[in-house]
């Protein structure tokens, strides 16, 4: 095993990040397994040796990108969640939350689909993203409890209704079926949602 550098100063630390980004670039643009590190080092404007120095191998550097995209996908859906006050509009934060999430998947759209596509076969991907369905789950818990929002099974209500979402967001930005209406679509999926916590 090889000793990997820790940065322990900025300009390490400032390197190491460029090489996190310029893989997040080109995971995004070529899917994983058609990356490289010297097509990863050339876009940090760093040697391949250099990247070396920071990670063991592709997968490694892979971790941290996938650390970045699931930040990308909590931070803006804990804003909504955060800002909800009494009495819960349950139309408003799931109407919200379906149009973020729409959002997030086109924006990420050629990485989520590299990183969805190695989860079914990679147990550490598939980990982070189990994690990542976990934190949206308890933070959403966590705030309707703290506003005193009296909803049984509420873990399994919110996991349903974000699993819900998160299906009809990638229908939607990927899978685009021409038969389907995707606004009246769209409706339906709200008031199934908003059912789940209005009947308490």
């Amino acid at each position: 095993m090889k000793e990997i550098r820790q940065p322990q100063q900025e300009r390490s630390t400032e390197k190491k990040n460029k090489i996190i980004n310029a893989a997040y670039e080109v995971f995004s643009e070529t899917g994983y397994y058609s990356a490289n590190t010297a097509e990863i080092a050339k876009r940090a404007g760093v040697s391949t040796g250099i990247v070396y120095s920071y990670f063991t191998d592709k997968k490694d550097i892979l971790l941290y990108v996938l650390n970045i995209y699931t930040g990308k996908v909590v931070s803006p859906i804990e804003e909504i969640v955060g800002e909800v006050t009494k009495p819960v509009s349950y139309k408003k934060l799931v109407s919200d939350l379906v149009e973020k999430t729409i959002e997030i998947h086109s924006e990420n759209a050629h990485l989520h689909n590299a990183l969805h596509a190695l989860a079914s076969g990679d147990g550490d991907v598939n980990a982070e993203f189990i994690k990542l369905e976990n934190t949206i789950t308890e933070k959403i818990c966590d705030k309707l409890s703290a506003l005193d929002e009296n909803i049984s099974s509420i873990k399994e209500k919110v996991h349903l209704a974000m699993n819900l979402i998160q299906s009809f967001a990638h229908e939607s930005v990927f899978d685009k079926h021409e038969y389907l209406d995707y606004s009246e679509m769209k409706h339906i999926v709200i008031d199934t949602v908003v059912g789940l916590f209005e009947s308490k």
